[in-house]
Order: C-alpha cells, then structure tokens, then sequence
C-alpha cells in the first residue's frame, strides 16, 4: 500500500495596498513565488500555502488558528520576500526603504513558534533563515554593503543568474551531507544577512569571499533549518550550482519522523 504524499506548509508573502491603489492592487495579496512550490512539489510532496490569519478582512473567517495547522501538515517552508524589519529585533531602520514587513515578520515568528512547538521540521529560505534567526534572539546586517567591511556581491540586479561561492563550517551536517564537497556555487540576492546568531542556532556554511553567514541550523531537535540562498533557482542537473536535493531530501525526511 503506497504511502499518503507529505503536506508541507509554505508561508505567504504579502502585498499591502499602496495609497491611492486601484483594482487588484488596492486590496492585500497573499500569494507564493512558483519556484519555491514547484522545487518543494519535485519529490512526492502537496503544498499548501498559509495564509495569515489578521482580523481585517471584510468577511469573518473562522476561528482557525496558526497554531491549528501543524496538526495537519507535516513541515514548515518559509520563503523569501521583503526584508525583515529591523524593529523586530530592536533597532530603526537607518534608511526608510530598510523599513521591511513588520506585519509579515509577526505573521511568520508565530508560524515558526508554532511548528516548532510541534516538533515539526522547519525550513527557512534567504528572508525564512533571516526571520529563523531573528525569531530566536538574533540580529541582521540592515545593509551588507554599508555595515559589514569588505563584503562581496551578494544582490545583483542579475537577480537569480547571480551566484556566490559558500564553504561548510567545520563539522557542519551540511560538510556530512556533502561529503565529497567542501561548499559550492549558490543563486544569491540578499543585501540584508544574519549578524548576531538567534538562541541555539549553529552557523553551518558561510560565503567564501567575506564569510558571511549563509546557512544556521537549530542544535538538537525538532528540525530547523535556514539557507540564505535560494535553492529554487537552482536548475535540475546544473553543472555549476550546487545540487540541493540533497537538503530537500533531510527536510522531507525529517517530516516523515524520520532522523537527519
């Protein structure tokens, strides 16, 4: 008898209704980038976006709660967008567009708590390992450009045919996924990384160049995870980016109960 396919959760992105709006762009949107579904929906896997629950729509919903979800799915994607704002963990932001999501930032923090609180797995990508980190007591660089040295190009207008190089952490889970590799080359398009690591969190790769954090992953159970780069845009079977189904494959597996 074949087994049921695994339910994974994706967080949604968010577009607030600007001033002065018209049509479709006046209303709030909660939507997901097709990349990030379809790698997830590459093994066999059904993902269901989740959409925020804040009391200001126009019909009542229900009493459905964040909390509710992880009773029915089996894993947690948290995916990449707008920056993280910088009031969630304690500072300003020192230019008006480094603003961020704040909204989206507490949407998200009770999702992760939540699923975390369930022992379900978690995955976090490029903003998802950003907020992994914030939600659990860390800090970000606002702006790598104006507050870390000498950084490398991390966001370029390329966007997704922009790549880095990252290496493993000594001892790393990633060093023993990748056993025959000591990093590789991965799609980048961040200018805002983790500074100050979240409570339990352990650094598992960083950028070759300017090592910056591009990876953390939480020490002990249950399962999380955060890739500050995009694995979505890696392409089946490319010969210059890393292969990430490996990473899906521990994710997924972590979903099953079964050890990473």
């Amino acid at each position: 008898m074949s087994r049921r396919p695994l339910r994974i959760g994706l967080s949604a992105r968010i577009y607030h209704p600007q001033p002065g709006a018209t049509g479709l762009q006046s209303k709030s949107l909660q939507y997901l980038e097709q990349s990030v579904a379809h790698w997830v929906m590459s093994r066999e896997v059904m993902v269901f976006m989740i959409p925020s629950v804040s009391g200001d729509g126009m019909v009542h919903r229900s009493s459905i709660r964040l909390s509710d979800y992880p009773q029915y799915l089996d894993g947690l994607v948290l995916q990449g967008g707008a920056d993280i704002s910088p009031q969630s963990y304690g500072e300003q932001p020192l230019q008006a567009e480094w603003a961020g999501d704040r909204l989206r930032d507490a949407y998200e923090m009770e999702l992760l708590h939540e699923f975390m609180e369930a022992g379900r797995p978690v995955l976090g990508i490029c903003r998802g390992a950003q907020l992994i980190n914030v939600a659990l007591g860390g800090t970000l660089y606002q702006d790598i450009a104006t507050q870390f040295g000498q950084p490398e190009v991390h966001m370029h207008e390329d966007y997704d045919k922009h790549a880095h190089t990252i290496r493993w952490d000594a001892g790393s889970s990633l060093a023993k996924l990748y056993p025959e590799l000591d990093g590789g080359k991965v799609v980048s398009i961040h200018h805002q990384a983790i500074r100050a690591l979240g409570k339990g969190l352990r650094v598992e790769a960083r950028s070759t160049e300017d090592g910056l954090i591009e990876a953390i992953r939480l020490e002990g159970k249950p399962y999380v995870l955060g890739l500050q780069w995009h694995p979505e845009f890696h392409p089946p079977g490319s010969t210059d980016l890393l292969d990430c189904n490996p990473i899906l494959d521990e994710f997924l597996s972590a979903a099953r109960g079964r050890r990473w």
